[in-house]
């Protein structure tokens, strides 16, 4: 038992404390930063900035972030530019430090102002800027290093490289995990629907409307998630998961555009699982390059302690869905901060009317006063959503009056069915409690 203990111990040491070749590490922090740069300039020549962040009259907020407000129009754009030249200082490798904790608090508060906004990747970018914040990248292939030659390394703490690799591994795992449902492996749901809505494409639309490519996709889409890992781990199996990783992405951007950045995101991500020397040997193989002395390896004690607690919050997020028994794409209890990627067609519809109960008379209102376009489609679909546009419009009533809510969702193909029904007083006040119906098999 002892020895097994000490090997343990060791094995885990090594992962945190033994060196691993800087240059990856390097390349990926260059691709990171390019990449975000992009995505904030992308943001601001789509018009998002205005659309999604400014122009709503009324934002959704986080639970204990509703102080968290968006910028005056002009700071909210400067904002966003700042973004894009932090990232591009991170790609630099200039001010490294201080610009990626910069960027990670601009990201991420960009991200808080409303909850419509929220999109998988958006989760891990902060996630990954974070880390990176906290990671020795900048000591090889960067300004900092160039600037100051005494910050050169050769190499880095085993834990940077694991704990990105580690990041990255959950999201594909419990995409994978989500993905071990009915509607997914037994009905080829949502992929039947998504599919079917590209069958105008040249050459493949016919075929994506055949329901068995539907079938194929979906159980390929959850083996790829939950074998990817394992493939980009192991050398022999390395090569045909890069692969993978490329074809996949590239027809997922392809076939659902929607989904933004996510593909470009995971493509960038996967170069973590090559070699951490791969680059240093394509520059070698184009003549001697010289490689810094590395540091002494320094152990902080609260290192393991501080990684160990990290990994179980990552973990333990993903899992809360799982223990609710109900379906978390119905009533979204603890779907978001869990990996549930491209899992659930949802469509939703919410009426808002006022009955004065003196009177009897109900008028309807327009949620279009006091809502985007955008925001409707997502409140509708979101319990916690539909219960503060309720609260708020509450507020806006005559007295006597009661605010009545009704609301239906289709999931997956199903038959449209009510998801809550309840009033709301002026004071905040429901009856009945702000329950969700039970989805409907």
């Amino acid at each position: 038992m002892a020895t097994d203990t000490r090997a343990a111990g060791g094995r885990w040491d090594a992962l945190l404390f033994a060196r691993v070749d800087l240059a990856s590490l390097a390349v990926f922090r260059i691709a990171f930063g390019l990449l975000m740069a992009f995505a904030m300039l992308r943001f601001l020549a789509k018009g998002w900035v205005r659309e999604f962040l400014v122009g709503p009259t009324f934002h959704f907020p986080y639970a204990g972030f509703e102080w968290v407000r968006p910028l005056p129009d002009f700071w909210m754009h400067a904002h966003f530019v700042g973004l894009a030249v932090l990232a591009l200082c991170v790609a630099a490798g200039l001010f490294y430090r201080v610009s990626s904790a910069l960027f990670c608090v601009g990201f991420t508060y960009a991200e808080l102002i409303d909850k419509t906004n929220y999109l998988n990747h958006y989760y891990l970018l902060t996630l990954v800027s974070a880390l990176m914040a906290m990671m020795p990248l900048h000591r090889a292939w960067s300004l900092d290093a160039w600037r100051n030659p005494a910050l050169r390394a050769a190499t880095a703490p085993a834990w940077s490289l694991n704990l990105l690799r580690f990041q990255t591994g959950v999201v594909w795992l419990f995409a994978g995990l989500a993905k071990l449902n009915a509607d997914w492996l037994l009905h080829a749901q949502p992929l039947r629907i998504w599919l079917n809505a590209r069958s105008d494409l040249p050459l493949v639309g016919p075929w994506l409307a055949e329901p068995w490519v539907a079938y194929a996709a979906s159980w390929f889409g959850a083996a790829y998630d939950l074998g990817i890992v394992f493939l980009l781990l192991h050398r022999r199996t390395r090569a045909l998961g890069l692969v993978l990783v490329v074809v996949f992405h590239l027809l997922t951007a392809v076939l659902f555009p929607t989904i933004g950045m996510f593909p470009w995101v995971m493509m960038v991500l996967s170069l973590l699982f090559l070699e951490p020397d791969w680059p240093r040997r394509w520059l070698r193989a184009c003549g001697p390059v010289e490689a810094p002395a590395a540091p002494a390896v320094r152990r902080p004690p609260w290192l393991a302690a501080l990684v160990g607690a990290y990994a179980l919050v990552q973990v333990a997020l993903p899992l809360r869905q799982h223990f609710t028994g109900r379906n978390s794409g119905w009533d979204y209890a603890g779907f978001n901060f869990a990996w549930n990627v491209m899992l659930i067609e949802k469509t939703g519809h919410v009426e808002f009317s006022a009955l004065n109960q003196r009177t009897g008379l109900r008028r309807r209102l327009d949620p279009r006063a006091w809502f985007t376009p955008r925001q409707l489609t997502y409140l509708a679909l979101d319990p916690d959503m539909i219960r503060c546009a309720a609260r708020h419009l509450a507020a806006t009533l005559v007295p006597d009056e009661r605010l009545e809510v009704l609301s239906v969702a289709t999931l997956n193909g199903r038959p449209s069915q009510p998801m809550m029904s309840f009033t709301v007083a002026g004071d905040g006040v429901s009856n009945p409690p702000e329950t969700v119906v039970p989805l409907l098999k």
